[in-house]
This record gives C-alpha cells, structure tokens and sequence, in this order.
C-alpha cells in the first residue's frame, strides 16, 4: 500500500456501492492533493464516481466567525475545481451544535470505500473501508516511524528523502464523472452568502474575521505570488523584523489545506534556481521544522501538556516551581493588559490579524511563561488564546512552536529564575535585534483604524 496511506479500519471496499467518497477534513484544494488523487484511483480502480463531503461543524469549542469565515470563503472555487474533475460536491453546514450526522449517515450508506486526510482526529466507526492519507507532509510522516527530538536529528533523515518525494502531485483523473444530485445535503456557498451564512450559525460571534487573511486558494496563491516576486530575496535577512514583511505568511492557508506545502516547496526551489537566490532558510522552516511538529503530534501521545517535554525541561520547571512571578490571569493577558507594550501589541495582532509573526510569537510565549502563575498555567492560557484567535491555531505546528517556550526542541542554557534551563527572551534583546517602535505603532494604526496597510 501506498506509504502515505493508513487504514483506519479493516473494513473491505463495499460490494454494490454507488460511489467512493473522499471525507475533505482538512485539505481543501484540488491541486497538490495526495488524499484526493488516491481517492480518485480507487474510485477509478472499482468504476465508479467519486463524491467529495466536507461538513463544517458548529460543535467544536472554538467555532467563531474567524474560523468559520475563513473556511467558507474558499468553499465556492473548491467547488467549482471539484465539479469541473467531474467530482460531486457535499458541503454540510449545520447551523446548531445539536444537530445530528444523518447527513454523513446517508453519505456513507451509499460508499464503497471512504478516503479521508490523515488529520490525526478521531474518526468515527463505519462499515465500509476507512483509509486516511497524508496529503500535508513532503515526506510522508510514516516514512519516520519514530519520535524525533530535535531539528538535528529529523534533518538528515528529511533531506536523504527529498528527492523521492519533492515532485509534483499527478493530476486528478476519473473514469466516471458524478452525476448524483445530493440538492437536499449540499449547503450552497458563495462569496456573497458568507457573512449571512456565518450569522446563522450557533458560533461564537464575539471574535470577528480576520484584518488581514481572506480564506481560498486564490487568495493563498496570490499571497505566495507575492513571496516569490518580493519577499524571497529578503528573506532570509529580515524574516525576524516584523516592520519589514518578508515573511510568506502562508500558515493560516496550510492549516486550512488551501495550499499545500509541496507546491509552496517547488515554487520556492524553481524562483530560487531561476534567480539565483538562496532559499535555504525559507525551506528549513517549511520542511525540516515543519515536519518535525508533525512527526512529534504522530508519536506524542499527551501532544498538549507538560508530559511532552524533555525530562531536563520537567525537571527545571519543578525546581523553580515557587519562583516569584507576576501572576498575570488568563483574562489579563486574552486583554492584552501587560505592562510591556510590546508583549501586548503581539498579543492584538492575534486578536486582531488570527496570526503573529513568527519571531514576536516566541517572545508572546516566553513571556507567558515568565509571567504567569506556573508553567502549566502558561501553557493553557497559550493554547487557549491561540485556539480562540490564531487561524493556524489546533495544528501540529502549535503544539510545537507553543512548547517550545516550554523547552520542546531545544537544549538546556544557563539556569535563571523562573525559566531555570528553559531558553529566555528578553525585551532588550528584542529591541536591539527588531524596530520594536514600528512594530508597536503598526498594531496601534490597525487597532485604531481597523485598516491593514499590508494586506
């Protein structure tokens, strides 16, 4: 069996079934898409059509308009890719945390086989063949098939695999084209019908959409368009200044599977090669560390808790346990009601923009860690925040960048109160390494104006 694909049951394909159905849960696009290319070669193996359900859920404890929004601002083009393959479209949007999965019931009474992304959420028991296929990772997270504890480690075992697997996905192909009517599950998605749709939703609708992040495909090509034409070459210089935007920002459409990292991947390598630039920096973080957070929510069994971390972090926490600290509460800090203007300025951009830049997010975390009530305390109020506002928030690049304010990937330094071996950061080293000033008065325009200069 293909390596990036996992069985979830032990169920046979389904004599007479009618279709095969590939369950969208994560990896919503029709280009770069190992999971929707393997559904189609069943559907193609057993001749019959393939049909495409995806169901936006009301009941997970964070829905908002954020996310919500974001997800069906893409649902319209994903639609029409799908439907121009000959794929049939299901798209459920329950408007209440009570309602039922009859939808998903009939769906699955009527497949052969199932084909879903390899999410690392609970799937539920059906009768019929349940397989998951890893369409986000390059290198298949299977291929290493035990916890890697450090960039060092997991680095050389990436880069001898590359070359298998840094190569375009194959177009999707189909023998049967879908003609079903599923009219009576299908929920009707367009640009305009969004913030209707988000309305009538039994959601949190206190944390508004994005500033900055419009959701889709077209939206996350125009942004990694950008990258090549602007952002590449300075990349690697100014990735750490805010101020500059040189970053990709990508996160939010890889969490959302409107892009998929192998494609930003080969663009990156073919703009590097064709202008001579050097795209090193830029790939490490995109692969090798964004590999190793999946790898480590594969393998880690409690992925969100103290429990994670190196024995030399747990250890370090529980010496400095009774260590003075500011005792800032969950609320003070979701408020950004700090007394470092800096800290706070980051903590608006999540509320305000669904993203920190990466850099300053290191600092919003270790700060947490230095000033709330212990280190478990921290932890959840970082999960919580990032949950509530990030829109590439509750994937395995979280859990690892969110632990590693707590010692995760990385090694012991010089011990200090409160962090005791955890690595620190400081304003002053903020200041001298960023233009903290510009950063502060870019937050400051966009919390007054609620206008992006940089969109």
């Amino acid at each position: 069996m293909d390596e990036r694909v996992r069985p979830l049951n032990d169920r046979p394909v389904r004599l007479g079934g009618k279709y095969v159905v590939y369950w969208c849960r994560w990896n919503r696009r029709v280009e770069s898409n190992h999971a929707l290319l393997y559904a189609a070669n069943v559907a193609n193996r057993v001749n019959l059509p393939l049909v495409c359900f995806e169901r936006l859920s009301c009941a997970y404890p964070t829905a908002c308009d954020r996310f919500h929004t974001f997800v069906l601002e893409g649902v319209a083009e994903f639609e029409a890719g799908l439907r121009k393959l000959g794929v049939g479209y299901i798209f459920q949007l329950p408007r209440r945390k009570s309602r039922g999965d009859a939808a998903m019931r009939e769906v699955v009474a009527g497949a052969a086989a199932i084909v879903t992304d390899d999410c690392l959420r609970a799937a539920p028991a059906v009768d019929v063949q349940l397989l998951a296929v890893d369409a986000s990772c390059i290198v298949p997270v299977s291929q290493i098939p035990e916890r890697s504890y450090a960039a060092y480690a997991i680095r050389p075992r990436i880069h001898r695999m590359l070359p298998q697997y840094l190569r375009p996905v194959p177009k999707v192909e189909l023998r049967c084209r879908s003609t079903r009517d599923f009219g009576h599950l299908h929920t009707r998605v367009t640009r305009n019908s969004v913030a209707e749709l988000v309305a009538s939703c039994e959601i949190d609708h206190s944390v508004p959409p994005s500033t900055m992040f419009r959701g889709g495909r077209k939206e996350a090509m125009r942004r990694l368009r950008r990258f090549l034409d602007d952002r590449l070459r300075r990349y690697a210089k100014e990735k750490n200044e805010p101020s500059a935007h040189a970053t990709s920002d990508l996160s939010p459409y890889l969490h959302y599977g409107h892009i998929s990292s192998l494609e930003v991947a080969l663009a990156v390598r073919e703009h590097a090669e064709k202008h001579k630039l050097i795209a090193d920096e830029f790939l490490e973080e995109l692969i090798v560390r964004r590999e190793l957070a999946f790898n480590f929510r594969r393998y880690t069994e409690n992925y969100d808790s103290l429990e994670a971390l190196p024995e030399w972090a747990r250890k370090s926490i529980a010496a400095h346990r009774e260590d003075a600290r500011a005792g800032y509460t969950r609320a003070q800090f979701e408020a950004a009601a700090t007394h470092d203007d800096l800290w706070n300025a980051a903590q608006k951009e999540l509320r305000l923009r669904g993203k920190i830049h990466g850099y300053y997010r290191m600092y919003w975390g270790k700060k947490i860690v230095e000033w709330a009530a212990s280190a478990s305390e921290a932890l959840a109020i970082m999960l919580y925040l990032h949950d509530r506002y990030a829109l590439d928030g509750d994937d395995p690049n979280t859990y690892a960048n969110i632990l590693w304010c707590l010692g995760l990937h990385d090694r012991p330094w010089p011990d200090r109160p409160v962090f005791g071996a955890i690595r620190s950061m400081v304003r002053s080293g903020m200041e001298r390494k960023t233009d903290v000033g510009a950063y502060i008065r870019e937050i400051e325009c966009l919390e007054s104006t609620g206008k992006e200069l940089m969109a």
